[in-house]
């Protein structure tokens, strides 16, 4: 063991009851998107960072692009660290979080410890990364790094797609890292995910009377021969499979579906929202064109029914860039030891922030501290909760790994 590795060890487990009182404030702040009032969040974190004696730049996203993006409010955070010349490298993690929903046994906002166990929102999803970025980058600065720039990008609009926090970030021109790091679990160095398109289907008919149904038209006749086209298009997934390990087949699920008048009244208006989740290999743009064409067809069986689709979402999948492999070697090698398992790279059938930064020509990985599933964590569902351990250990990886690939320049 090198004495900057023992200074980073020797650091963070000292930190250890610091860094939990950390995340316990960050917990206790809901930060629910929607409805995506997320000002409130980014101010208290902003105060816990600056008592830590860093420095907090605040970036509020203009009013009318948070509103367009269907949220209230939102400002992002970063931190730079300059530690001396060489690359620039970015940790983000996301403050905005699911509603805490229905289920809970626990208080979603209470932070409460239960067997070395943190229950609360965003505990796991990503708050934990607020506090593993942050103390990993104040043990760098105990180990005496002297090379290199790490930032945090705290941002909060994950759970509304990302376009109003690590994009506006860089399309402002306000960071250019040459490599990021993104939240994570601790089990596996992330390198690849899915894409995701979102679409809305409204079909249009007429109402009607229901003692007259012939006199108008069915509009929701209509959207069901629309399911039962996507339901049938669906069955062939299974027959694809990705060659990166961890993504799996294509999925599609209709999520959401809303219309008609009354029980007496022909539906005049059914709308569908739909979620097409892809692999890597496949192209956005010709599986969009694709279901396009097959509703057009589907809705055909109501002659004189109408369709519109409109897009709602298309994140791309994240794929490798230059310089990824060598950002998951170094995280897999550290994560391995201290995990006290092998911990290697894979995919997951998931999308994320990440994929702004790799549009953006920055190499990009997910890693962070959760446990070896999210049904473990139980993210976005009732109890969400974050094994501690899996925190601090996770915080030595990132802080090891970066000194690292920072020291190399």
């Amino acid at each position: 063991m090198t004495d900057a590795q023992q200074a980073i060890r020797d650091y963070l487990g000292t930190a250890r009851d610091e860094q939990v009182r950390f995340l316990a404030e960050l917990v206790k702040v809901p930060s629910d998107n929607p409805a995506g009032d997320c000002a409130p969040h980014a101010k208290r974190a902003a105060e816990l960072l600056e008592a830590m004696g860093l420095t907090v730049e605040r970036h509020p996203v203009p009013t009318e692009l948070v509103r367009a993006n269907g949220m209230v409010t939102a400002t992002n955070l970063i931190v730079r660290r300059r530690f001396g010349d060489g690359p620039v490298v970015a940790l983000n993690a996301h403050g905005d979080v699911v509603p805490p929903g229905e289920g809970w046994t626990r208080d979603p906002y209470g932070a409460e410890v239960v067997d070395g166990w943190m229950y609360g929102r965003g505990v796991a999803v990503s708050k934990s990364d607020f506090a593993s970025y942050a103390y990993a980058l104040l043990a760098l600065e105990k180990a005496g790094l002297d090379r290199g720039t790490v930032e945090l990008h705290l941002t909060y609009d994950e759970e509304a797609g990302g376009e109003i926090g690590p994009k506006w970030l860089l399309d402002e021109g306000l960071t250019k890292p040459d490599f990021a790091i993104a939240a994570g679990f601790s089990y596996a160095v992330v390198t690849a995910h899915n894409g995701c398109l979102h679409l809305e289907v409204e079909v249009t008919g007429k109402s009607a009377h229901a003692a007259l149904p012939m006199t108008g038209i069915d509009a929701l006749e209509a959207a069901t021969a629309v399911l039962n086209a996507l339901y049938e298009h669906r069955k062939g997934f299974g027959g694809t499979v990705s060659a990166t390990p961890g993504i799996g087949s294509p999925q599609l699920t209709v999520g959401l579906i809303k219309g008609g008048i009354n029980t007496n009244v022909v539906p005049d208006r059914v709308t569908l929202r739909l979620d097409r989740r892809m692999i890597p290999e496949e192209n956005p743009e010709t599986v969009e064109a694709g279901l396009r064409a097959l509703i057009a067809e589907a809705v055909q069986a109501v002659p004189r029914a109408r369709v519109e689709v409109r897009r709602i979402l298309l994140a791309r999948p994240l794929t490798p860039l230059p310089g990824t492999d060598r950002l998951a070697e170094i995280l897999c090698g550290h994560a391995s030891r201290v995990m006290g398992e092998p911990v290697g790279s894979k995919g997951v059938p998931l999308y994320t922030d990440a994929r702004h930064y790799a549009d953006a020509g920055v190499p990009i990985v997910l890693f962070g501290a959760g446990p070896h599933t999210i049904e473990e964590a139980n993210a976005h569902r009732a109890d969400e909760r974050l094994p501690l351990s899996d925190l601090f250990k996770a915080t030595e990886v990132v802080a090891l790994s970066l000194f690292d690939l920072l020291k190399a320049g």
